[in-house]
């Protein structure tokens, strides 16, 4: 694309050089921050049919998008009288505070008129008062990589990143003529709606490639490999028809139930280390506390916690579980990856889920896991299975991953076709 006929020296190390006729100035001057909700306890938000309700904007969001969507609002008590900001058209907000630097000082602008809305209390509104400048041109502008870069240099935080009102104020911004913003805006909403769009299909594709593989995986440990085998009634009603010659046995007569708690020296694993329906091991830097279950390569754990059924590993090293999980150590009749195989199946996910007790957190039961009737071939057909599985799944696999660095790029690209319009090393016109 072309370059502007002549440039000068911003004087931002970050920037760099910028168009000749373009000017440099601080958000200060730009407009003025103001706070979300105040004063707002848990029973104040989602009350379904309060005639006080008002709606207000989550802060996911902002996170998910560099425009407000109006149709992902929640609700808040907010009384006649009672003192709030209200939002409007034109205004940015900022996420002040997050568990992560991805996430803290994302902004996102409001394109779109509403009547009593407010903003959520982890976020800071700024109201441009300026003129001059374009809001959604200024969004875009606070999008790229040398003001996000600028943005966090001071951001801190142990448990949660923290943004400073100061620092917001202080980020110098470069603006051109508003008829060049406006033409800026313009090329990077139809572009950026294409390129999203192209990314929106490639997640599709993501998840219809899981889909298959869970398929398969189903078919698999429930019917085995020939489509031409003889099926019988199993007379239970989760398992329903299965081969003729394969066996019924409840899961206790395959597993044995670890729960050795000693205080062995060996690496401790959390239900964040495995990656849901995948069974990935995920490498952490989170810090365990407490003695967990020990268990041996081979052995297979089971995510207990409803929200974490479909998180089965296939341990890969000895350690200790701490946690949610059952550690189950496979008879000498099982294979452990047949095992992991049958765990992750979404029949199995779906008996266990549907066994869960508790209200905050609610958890499978030992004892009716224990007691479910469960159907495995011979110990041969199952390695038949495991060969299967893994040739299957490694080829899907791939392509998942394919996908992946496509979506990476894209957003790369995205993320770059934004700077340079907005820091002017192209010319939009």
């Amino acid at each position: 694309m072309k370059r502007y006929d002549s440039y000068k020296d911003s004087g931002i190390e970050w920037i760099g050089e910028i168009p000749e006729h373009w000017d440099e100035i601080r958000m200060r001057f730009l407009g003025y921050l103001y706070g979300g909700l105040t004063g707002k306890n848990v029973n104040d938000f989602n009350q379904v049919g309060n005639i006080e309700n008002k709606y207000f904007i989550p802060f996911i969001n902002i996170v998910n998008n560099s425009k407000i969507d109006l149709s992902k609002l929640q609700e808040v008590i907010v009384a006649d009288g009672e003192k709030q900001n209200q939002v409007q058209k034109g205004d940015l907000f900022f996420l002040m505070s997050s568990e992560n630097y991805e996430d803290v000082g994302k902004s996102a602008v409001l394109c779109d008129n509403a009547e009593h809305l407010y903003l959520n209390s982890f976020c800071k509104g700024f109201r441009v008062t300026a003129k001059k400048v374009n809001p959604e041109f200024l969004n875009y502008q606070l999008q790229s990589k040398e003001l996000r870069h600028n943005l966090l240099t001071e951001a801190n935080g142990f448990t949660r990143i923290n943004l400073k009102v100061d620092k917001i104020y202080d980020l110098i911004v470069a603006i051109p003529p508003k008829s060049e913003q406006s033409a800026i805006v313009v090329f990077l909403d139809r572009q950026t709606a294409e390129i999203d769009r192209m990314i929106a299909d490639k997640k599709r594709l993501i998840e219809l490639y899981e889909e298959e593989k869970t398929a398969i995986i189903n078919l698999a440990v429930t019917k085995g490999l020939n489509p031409e085998v003889k099926l019988k009634d199993s007379g239970i009603e989760w398992l329903r028809e299965i081969p003729e010659h394969w066996e019924v046995k409840r899961l206790k007569y395959y597993f044995d139930l670890i729960t050795d708690k000693k205080n062995y020296n060996f690496k401790k694993i959390g239900l964040e280390n495995i990656e849901s329906k995948t069974g990935r091991y995920i490498e952490s830097d989170s810090d365990f506390e407490g003695d967990g279950i020990y268990f041996k390569k081979n052995d297979v754990l089971f995510g207990k916690l409803r929200p974490y059924l479909a998180k089965v590993w296939l341990a890969e090293f000895e350690g200790q579980a701490v946690g949610d999980f059952y550690v189950l150590r496979c008879k000498s009749t099982i294979s452990a990856l047949f095992a992991k195989y049958r765990l992750l199946s979404y029949s199995f996910i779906e008996i266990s889920n549907n066994s869960t007790y508790g209200a905050k957190m609610p958890r499978v039961n030992w004892d009716f896991l224990a007691d479910l009737p469960v159907a495995f071939p011979l110990l041969q057909e199952q390695f038949l299975i495991d060969n299967y599985l893994e040739s299957e799944c490694t080829r899907i696999n791939a392509k998942v991953e394919k996908t992946k660095k496509l979506i990476a790029l894209l957003t790369e690209y995205r993320t770059t076709l934004i700077s340079e319009a907005v820091t002017g090393k192209i010319k939009v016109t």
